[in-house]
């Protein structure tokens, strides 16, 4: 299985809205043995757990696809997951579903676009701003300081379903560990 995480490097990007993704795969490297894979052709940081893959794109969100496309033509991945902010949920959410559209998000419209949309989306909340125009400052700002509270529980409740889904069915996890707003505030 592929696991990936949307966001953008940099330290500049580190604590915003669209990188929790990363965060997650953070986190995952926290509680696993991984092993880094170095290989340029990858665009992102790869890495190696047991029979997984974990990857942190570096193509910036935008272009997501070909580094996801890059490691699973190489390595012959039928099985992918995308963990990505999703502003059509309230912050804290947590929800699963296999394929759909991408919903704006332009991480989701490059890996759609170089691998298809047949894979595991792992959708976490963030709200929507006040006003349509305040999109891309609103993805790229640091959650609030009411938020930041709840995002160790909220990323680790992410990477545990997907430790989850090693072994269990998508219906299993989603009954397991979907979220709604109401769990963390």
């Amino acid at each position: 299985m592929l696991i990936v995480g949307l966001g953008n490097p940099g330290s500049t990007y580190a604590k915003t809205r669209h990188n929790i993704g990363f965060m997650v795969i953070d986190e995952l490297l926290r509680r696993h043995r991984c092993d880094p894979i170095n290989k340029s052709s990858f665009e992102g940081e790869l890495y190696k757990c047991a029979e997984h893959f974990l990857l942190k794109p570096t193509t910036y969100m935008n272009l997501s696809g070909r580094s996801i496309q890059a490691v699973r033509q190489f390595y012959k991945i039928e099985s992918v997951v995308v963990v990505h902010d999703d502003l059509d949920l309230p912050f804290g959410a947590l929800r699963f579903k296999h394929g759909g559209g991408h919903g704006g998000h332009n991480g989701l419209k490059s890996a759609d676009a170089m691998i298809s949309n047949s894979y595991v989306r792992v959708r976490m909340g963030i709200d929507k701003p006040q006003h349509k125009g305040e999109v891309a400052s609103y993805v790229l700002g640091d959650f609030s300081p009411s938020q930041q509270p709840h995002l160790p529980g909220w990323i680790a409740q992410a990477a545990d379903a997907i430790e989850a889904l090693w072994h269990k069915s998508l219906d299993e996890v989603a009954s397991q560990y979907s979220l709604k707003r109401s769990s963390l505030q």
